[in-house]
């Protein structure tokens, strides 16, 4: 089973978020924060929070009866879309002015367990 958890407006390039998104993609969870904590990106914090959500959603997703620490969870994809951007213009020599972008982006985190839980065929609940 897998859960989702979404990051909107984050403002901060979508490309600065891409670069730390591409570390994390396909690892395990815990592989994941490890290297998230270390990594000296502003973006890594945005991500490693999304990362601990993303875990959330999935303990939520099984009732609470499932703990993330016994299964083998990974992350599954990592989407980095740009966002809405802000402009605005700053004076400049000779009388002229430049713009000034503020971008921002959105990010969408998976993540799912490798071995799928068994299907109670009785009830139709999840069991380890």
């Amino acid at each position: 089973m897998e859960a989702v958890a979404k990051l909107r407006n984050c403002p901060m390039s979508a490309r600065k978020m891409r670069m730390v998104a591409e570390i994390i993609r396909g690892k395990k969870v815990d592989d994941a924060l490890n290297i998230l904590k270390f990594t000296k990106r502003e973006a890594a914090g945005w991500m490693e929070k999304l990362v601990v959500s993303a875990i959330s959603n999935w303990e939520y997703k099984q009732n609470m009866s499932a703990n993330a620490d016994d299964h083998d969870l990974f992350i599954k994809t990592v989407l980095v879309d740009e966002a809405g951007m802000l402009k605005r213009f700053r004076p400049a020599p000779h009388g002229r002015a430049h713009r000034i972008r503020k971008r921002s982006n959105h990010v969408t985190l998976v993540v799912e367990n490798k071995i799928p839980l068994e299907v109670d065929l009785v009830t139709g609940d999840e069991e380890e």
